[in-house]
């Protein structure tokens, strides 16, 4: 879910990869089926083992495992308390995906706040817009 929404809301500022420590064979229908709900189609994704993962070069990971990290990086690791959905009815499944859009939401936002400003100025790139009434209804 959380790499799903990190494509969806923040390919601007980052590139998601999702990797497990011990990750089932498919992604659950429902998990798929819930973030539809959201418009996000996870596609071809599917769960991968940590050494799956291309994480050279990784600046920030993400761990919502509830356990230690198995791997040593020189990433900056933030972990996540989040309920694992699996098993458990579509609600709880709408209410953890809510939950990973909210953490991945402000994690996007920080990331932007980061991000060095265009070199060209905005007065570049904006026109002037003229929001007085003109004619009209009356």
């Amino acid at each position: 879910m959380a790499a799903g929404f990190a494509r969806a809301y923040g390919s601007d500022v980052l590139t998601a990869e999702s990797a497990g420590l011990a990750p089932a064979m498919i992604v659950a229908p429902k998990t798929r089926q819930v973030m539809l709900e959201k418009n996000i189609d996870l596609g071809e994704d599917f769960p991968k083992t940590l050494d799956m993962a291309a994480l050279e070069g990784v600046d920030l990971i993400i761990n919502m495992s509830g356990y230690p990290l198995p791997l040593k990086s020189d990433a900056r690791v933030e972990d996540w308390n989040v309920r694992d959905p699996i098993g458990e009815s579509e609600e709880v499944y709408r209410e953890v995906r809510d939950q990973i859009e909210q953490r991945v939401m402000r994690l996007v936002l920080e990331l932007r706040a980061r991000k060095p400003a265009a070199k060209q100025g905005l007065q570049d790139d904006t026109r002037a817009v003229d929001t007085r009434r003109h004619g009209g209804r009356q």
